[in-house]
């Protein structure tokens, strides 16, 4: 019998390995060893042969017929929870902190003006101002938009429901001839110029007999900037537009639009014979594409995209007092795929002491509005919108 140098010892050329610790105590030991012949039935669960480390052991296969350590019973599982616990838990807070910084730089400057009207759902007035803010004078040159002329205006205001159902999105044209509190029938468009959103967001109230939640408001250069920032939003067309007035010049086809390409293309109204009417759907169209694009996996998996988009679009949003960031995401959400309309209109050349006006089908108008009040189904036929009479 001879030790091999690592705590085993051979019996004879050819018998195999026993281990150590079968020949140590003295006479008993090795008495014990010989009388069996055999190797232990079951591995020590406490101590490692020889004396080693406590722990799980087991008796490998092969002809060196040699053990292996296991570890410590349980320690392994314990080990790997505690890294992915950490792993988590430093997820966690990271959300939580990209959350809340995000949440700060929300500009939450619009008062909601007090109302006995209740809604089923919930209801947003959503509006792209004409506002210059951030922008130089060389980009006001480049972007075709002018320079403010000290009242402020909206291209764009909709009216996103959000129900128990499938979002609604209804784009109310600006020049829609309403009563404005406090001065009299005009354009919907000047309630903004009259009294900010929270005029505007009254005036919608009275003619919709909605109840208006939450508000979100971004001007030209905020628009600008989400677009770059989130690489470029993708849009078809099927025929060509070119405009001086907005700057549009797009071939028929599908773009990736760039922020000063974006911004042209919701202002373009002069390219259609129906001018405004065709301008709002594009709106609509355009703001799905955004929201799909900022709302997909390429954008919201990546840092280095979805922070920088985030933070400008947090940034660039007026809202109003009450909104959080997660109101945002779900609005978001419900803007990737609404069911979409236009008020419906009786006469899109209305003439009033205020120019040309959009008048309303007041009956289709109220019987769309009132679905939306108790979060039914829209009735079939309100919202085409485009169609005249």
């Amino acid at each position: 019998m001879s030790d091999d140098g690592h705590g085993w010892y051979q019996n004879k050329p050819g018998s195999g390995y026993q281990p150590a610790e079968a020949y140590q105590g003295g006479g008993a030991g090795r008495a014990a060893a010989n009388r069996t012949g055999a190797w232990p039935a079951q591995p020590p669960t406490r101590s490692a042969p020889g004396g080693g480390e406590p722990g799980q052991w087991e008796l490998g296969g092969g002809g060196g017929r040699r053990w292996r350590f296991l570890g410590q019973p349980g320690r392994r599982g314990r080990r790997i929870a505690l890294i992915i616990g950490t792993v988590v838990a430093l997820l966690a807070a990271g959300a939580a902190g990209t959350y809340f910084w995000l949440d700060g730089k929300l500009n939450r400057n619009v008062t909601l003006p007090a109302t006995s009207l209740t809604s089923a759902g919930t209801n947003w007035l959503i509006t792209g101002s004409d506002s210059r803010a951030g922008l130089s004078r060389a980009e006001i040159d480049a972007l075709h938009v002018g320079f403010d002329k000290g009242t402020l205006n909206s291209d764009s205001i909709m009216l996103l429901h959000m129900g128990s159902s499938r979002p609604v999105l209804i784009s109310i044209p600006r020049d829609s001839y309403v009563n404005i509190p406090g001065h009299g029938y005009n354009k919907l468009n000047a309630a903004l110029a009259y009294g900010g959103a929270s005029l505007l967001i009254q005036t919608v109230e009275n003619v919709t007999g909605l109840k208006i939640d939450h508000y979100m408001g971004i001007g030209f250069g905020g628009l600008v900037a989400v677009v770059n920032n989130i690489g470029g939003v993708p849009i078809c067309l099927k025929t060509a537009i070119n405009d001086s007035y907005s700057g549009v010049n797009l071939s028929a086809g599908c773009h990736n639009l760039n922020g000063d390409q974006a911004l042209s293309f919701v202002r373009d109204r002069h390219s259609f014979a129906t001018e405004d009417l065709q301008r709002i759907q594009d709106q609509r169209a355009f703001l799905s594409a955004l929201l799909n694009k900022a709302t997909s996996p390429g954008v919201y998996l990546n840092p280095l995209t979805a922070l920088p988009f985030g933070s400008t679009a947090a940034s660039s949003m007026s809202v109003d007092k009450g909104t959080s960031l997660l109101d945002l995401v779900h609005a978001a959400s419900a803007l990737r795929d609404p069911q979409t309309g236009t008020v419906p209109i009786a006469n899109s050349n209305y003439y009033t002491n205020a120019g040309d006006s959009v008048l309303w089908n007041k009956n289709k108008a109220t019987e769309l509005f009132n679905a939306l009040k108790n979060d039914s189904a829209i009735p079939k036929g309100l919202l085409g919108g485009t169609t005249i009479g």
